[in-house]
């Protein structure tokens, strides 16, 4: 009896210990992290996506569904949320054929929209011309590197431990549930917000570029809108609104410590700081050679030229997070101020009640994070 009730026990310990290997295995993360920059238009997310995408352990694209949204322009930002949820879960997993739908058939690097500004795509083994340690430029890369097939695409991602996209095109965070609980999936979420005022001053360097999306926004069946009203930044103002109030309002325990909200105006003030915080949060560690180029990035002269709306040029980023206050008029911020108040007080910006406090520099807008506030 003694011996049997000791093989009976051996054996029970042996399942045992096969059950919790095999339970630890399934609960074990993705070999990959995946980053989603959560933005709008013009909030500084391209400035924020080159802080990911010159890092040497990411691979990043910037605005994959942009393809999307130009193949089914005629339909609303609502009615592609799926589509472009599901283009961006299979770039997470490195499967590039989702593009089969939205491309040529036969296409280069040089297809995918704002492939240059990718650092993987213009380093080994997508291209040859540069290491991954080196800091790379759109305009470089696009000389060096268009030709190459796109196969590179996919091949490239496989070989990084992080993979970050930048996306604009979503106005709903429950949309995301499905990635957020994704088992082959280790998704984390970096919302970037930015002053609705300063978004629409630089908005206003670009509505020709951006006409297309609006009327997309506004579910306009595919004609083009310049935003006059500012109908789209109510909407986008809105979203702000939803993303964070669902993540931090009694959000879903899946969504524990894979949300954070950053401000454009905490990041340009203090760099080093914030991008430090970010990093931690994606599990990665800054270089001393990413540490100089942020500097050098941050602390150009002046807010940057009309043309350079779309590109990472140096430029002094404080001045570029202000300059709102001088180019537009009272009677525009009074507007803004009306379709968004609520994005306004909810991610800690101070209105204005007339011109003299607008052009007042003295006075911070910016309002002191609270503790555990983001």
């Amino acid at each position: 009896v003694i011996i049997f009730v000791a093989v009976q026990t051996g054996f029970l310990l042996f399942m045992y210990a096969r059950y919790s290997s095999f339970m630890s295995q399934s609960e074990e993360k993705p070999p990959q992290v995946h980053v989603l920059i959560l933005s709008s238009w013009r909030s500084g997310s391209s400035f924020v996506g080159q802080l990911f995408s010159q890092h040497p352990s990411v691979f990043y694209l910037m605005e994959p569904a942009w393809h999307v949204w130009v193949k089914m322009y005629q339909n609303s930002a609502k009615v592609l949320h799926m589509a472009v949820r599901d283009l961006v879960r299979s770039v997470f997993l490195c499967d590039m054929s989702v593009f089969d739908a939205y491309m040529p058939w036969k296409r280069n690097l040089s297809d995918l929209f704002q492939w240059a500004a990718s650092r993987a795509l213009c380093s080994a083994p997508a291209c040859d011309s540069f290491q991954r340690t080196d800091i790379t430029s759109e305009m470089a890369c696009k000389t060096l590197c268009g030709r190459y097939p796109f196969s590179k695409v996919e091949e490239a991602c496989k070989t990084y431990s992080h993979v970050v996209i930048k996306e604009v095109r979503f106005f709903d965070l429950k949309v995301l549930y499905p990635l957020l609980t994704d088992p082959s999936l280790n998704l984390k979420i970096i919302h970037l917000v930015r002053d609705p005022r300063a978004v629409v001053k630089s908005r206003e360097q670009s509505v020709k570029a951006l006409a297309r999306d609006n009327g997309i926004v506004l579910s306009t069946n595919g004609t083009k809108v310049e935003d006059s009203k500012y109908k789209v930044m109510q909407e986008v103002c809105r979203s702000h609104v939803q993303i964070y109030e669902t993540a931090t309002l009694k959000p879903p325990n899946f969504l524990k410590d894979r949300y954070l909200m950053v401000r454009f105006e905490d990041l340009v003030r203090d760099p080093l700081s914030e991008i430090s915080e970010m990093y931690k949060f994606a599990d990665l560690s800054l270089t001393p050679r990413l540490k100089s180029w942020i500097y050098n990035i941050t602390h150009g002269q002046g807010a940057g030229k009309k043309k350079e709306a779309f590109k990472i040029t140096s430029r002094d980023a404080v001045s570029v997070s202000q300059a709102w206050r001088n180019v537009l008029s009272f009677q525009k911020v009074k507007k803004i101020q009306e379709v968004c108040k609520g994005a306004i007080n909810i991610l800690g910006y101070q209105l204005v009640d007339s011109e003299k406090e607008q052009r007042d520099l003295t006075l911070d807008l910016v309002l002191p994070r609270r503790q555990n506030q983001f």
